[in-house]
């Protein structure tokens, strides 16, 4: 099987400033996480090392990069997740640790589950949940005008799928927020039969719809990855008027990177090809250096 690896770097409208650096982080993670599928390394281990690579980047909402909550704190939330056993690991409102995903790999792998370093908050944001979402509607609309989310979808040589997402959240959120990113089956899911899918964009649509596992509801269903992702994105913006971004592989080594808002940063690697894009409709090209 040829490995593939797609690469996000979050669904949102990025700044012009932060356009070339946003490509070029996750060309980065993309290349560096390809040559380990090349070598033989495991899928989960190539979405773990390539959202790593993103969480260290400044310029990402993951890691080092996460934006502030209301209290001024920084929260983190990650998942991964193995097509092969369908195991996942998942964090949420972590702090103090500079990768998140590698400790939703730990979870997944020792079967640990951390408690939320804010409970109490948490259980004030979930009392106050119906009018929290309310004023985010009203007043954020999509996540056109926030930070997002980064992860990694990939197809080994055994093939074997994975998937990664990674995230600070939103600017000024609640703290103790769960989002999206956390949830099996919305910020990401993957299953060897069917494919992997790492989602991106305002979490409380991603939540109602379960994004990543629609989208592989429609992949079961004869449908290409390119097609189930749009089928998928256009049903939550009509359905519950959010907007967001995915990238996906399937079973068959077809991948896609399809997102509704203004911009998306994205890579994708298969044999000697890299892909990448920013805007919407557009697909750049170049040969991977041997």
């Amino acid at each position: 099987m040829k490995p593939i690896i797609v690469v996000h770097g979050g669904a949102w409208a990025i700044p012009d400033e932060f356009a070339e650096g946003s490509i070029q982080g996750v060309k980065h993670a993309a290349k560096e996480s390809f040559r380990l599928l090349e070598n033989g390394a495991s899928a989960v281990d190539a979405v773990e090392a390539a959202v790593r690579i993103l969480e260290d980047d400044p310029i990402f909402d993951a890691g080092h990069g996460a934006v502030l909550n209301a209290d001024g704190d920084v929260e983190l939330d990650a998942i991964i997740m193995d097509g092969k056993t369908l195991a996942s690991g998942a964090i949420s409102c972590a702090k103090n640790i500079s990768n998140p995903v590698t400790l939703a790999r730990s979870v997944m792998d020792k079967v640990l589950i951390p408690a939320c370093a804010q409970s109490k908050e948490l259980a004030q944001c979930l009392k106050m949940a119906t009018r929290v979402f309310f004023i985010y509607f009203q007043v954020k609309g999509s996540c056109d005008r926030v930070h997002d989310t980064v992860g990694a979808v990939a197809l080994d040589v055994e093939g074997n799928m994975a998937c990664a997402t990674s995230t600070g959240g939103i600017t000024n959120k609640m703290a103790g927020r769960v989002r999206d990113t956390p949830i099996i089956g919305s910020g990401g899911y993957a299953d060897n039969q069917v494919g992997a899918v790492s989602s991106t964009g305002h979490g409380e649509s991603i939540l109602k719809v379960t994004l990543a596992r629609l989208i592989l509801f429609h992949m079961e269903q004869g449908e290409p990855p390119g097609k189930a992702a749009e089928k998928s994105l256009q049903y939550m913006q009509e359905r519950v008027h959010g907007r967001g971004g995915v990238i996906a592989v399937s079973a068959h080594g077809e991948w896609t990177a399809r997102f509704t808002t203004k911009r998306m940063p994205w890579v994708s690697i298969k044999e000697d090809t890299l892909y990448y894009g920013l805007n919407p409709r557009e697909t750049f090209s170049e040969q991977m250096s041997m």
